[in-house]
């Protein structure tokens, strides 16, 4: 007697938010270190990365402190989203203290994975129509001189993201 089958994966709302409520588990973090984000802004990014991470249209997402006039980033959490393979489930934290962002602005920058590219204009606004933030297109900001931490990532069910801390010297 012989059984054949086919083994799909899907990746619920549930476990979305699951790693949606990490990365707020971070930026809660940073709001006790640095006063920002606020409570308010933290709820919106967990939810708009759990409904894009859910699809399969997140690419990455960062969050963090930039100089505004020179649009160069000064302490950078970048959220890169993956499927499979080499997916962590660590434990909220392990975040810079000490950075040096007194005086600059609190932003965030999202892209968006090929899938979501694939999808029609008129697809991709339904999309973004139903997301609580509104982005609106501007230049990616840069990093210059600095550091990276990375080997930290969130994740359930095969699907997640990992995370690395950029710190400005």
């Amino acid at each position: 007697m012989t059984s054949t089958g086919t083994l799909t994966a899907s990746f619920t709302i549930t476990e979305a938010r699951y790693v949606g409520a990490k990365i707020g588990a971070d930026l809660r973090m940073i709001n006790s270190l640095y006063g920002r984000p606020t409570l308010t802004d933290i709820d919106d990014y967990t939810e708009e990365v759990a409904m894009l991470l859910r699809d399969g249209y997140l690419g990455t997402v960062d969050y963090g402190f930039k100089d505004t006039s020179s649009n160069a980033w000064k302490l950078r959490l970048r959220y890169t989203a993956t499927t499979g393979g080499q997916l962590l489930d660590s434990r909220p934290g392990s975040l810079p203290a000490t950075a040096s962002v007194a005086g600059y602005g609190w932003s965030s920058y999202l892209t968006y994975s090929l899938k979501f590219q694939l999808l029609t204009t008129a697809q991709q606004a339904a999309v973004k129509d139903r997301l609580p933030i509104s982005r609106v297109g501007t230049a990616e900001p840069t990093t210059g001189a600095g550091s990276i931490r990375s080997g930290h990532g969130y994740g359930r069910n095969g699907f997640g993201v990992n995370r690395d801390v950029y710190t400005a010297w």
